[in-house]
């Protein structure tokens, strides 16, 4: 229980801070995806259907704020906290290599999907300068600040672990 609060708080904070603060701190039109650094992280850490939850509200989340349509980023979500959480298998605490991979082809998958969904579909066929001006610019900084953010996130997922262990071994 004490970890779907943690989870739910750093979806909050993060979508708060991705609609308020890094929209001032845009770099060439561009700011940092904090939700999907959280799905990934949390789908990573600890599996596919964390991955599928967290993937699916902090979606929801911008779903709601965004207003388009209920459920389409909340779908790109699910997916791509599924897809980081098959990896599981390969968390390794001290690793930032793997990680890092796994951002950048996240947030690949997320841009190629906006993509095809929003543009692709409506005759907007430039893909090499969406990719260039848009996806690649949101990559970099988006690593950039996963790069910061993932070690607290790492150590988090460490004290909930202890505490969970703790809780575990006075009820088994």
């Amino acid at each position: 229980m004490l970890r779907k609060l943690c989870i739910g708080l750093c979806l909050i904070a993060g979508f708060l801070l991705q609609v308020t603060l890094f929209q001032g701190l845009s770099l060439a039109s561009t700011k940092p995806n904090l939700i999907l650094i959280l799905v990934f992280t949390f789908g990573f850490m600890r599996g596919k259907k964390t991955g599928i939850w967290t993937g699916f509200f902090g979606g929801l989340l911008l779903d709601i704020y965004y207003g388009d349509s209920i459920g389409f980023y909340a779908m790109i979500y699910m997916y791509i906290g599924y897809l980081n959480g098959v990896f599981y298998k390969l968390f390794y605490d001290e690793d930032i290599t793997l990680p890092l991979l796994l951002i950048f082809m996240s947030n690949l998958l997320y841009g190629f999907s906006i993509y095809v969904i929003r543009f692709l579909l409506r005759g907007r066929l430039d893909i090499a300068y969406y990719f260039q001006h848009v996806v690649v610019a949101e990559t970099i900084y988006t690593m950039v600040v996963a790069i910061i953010i993932y070690r607290p996130l790492l150590w988090m997922n460490r004290v909930l672990e202890k505490i969970e262990k703790r809780s575990a071994g006075k009820f088994g």
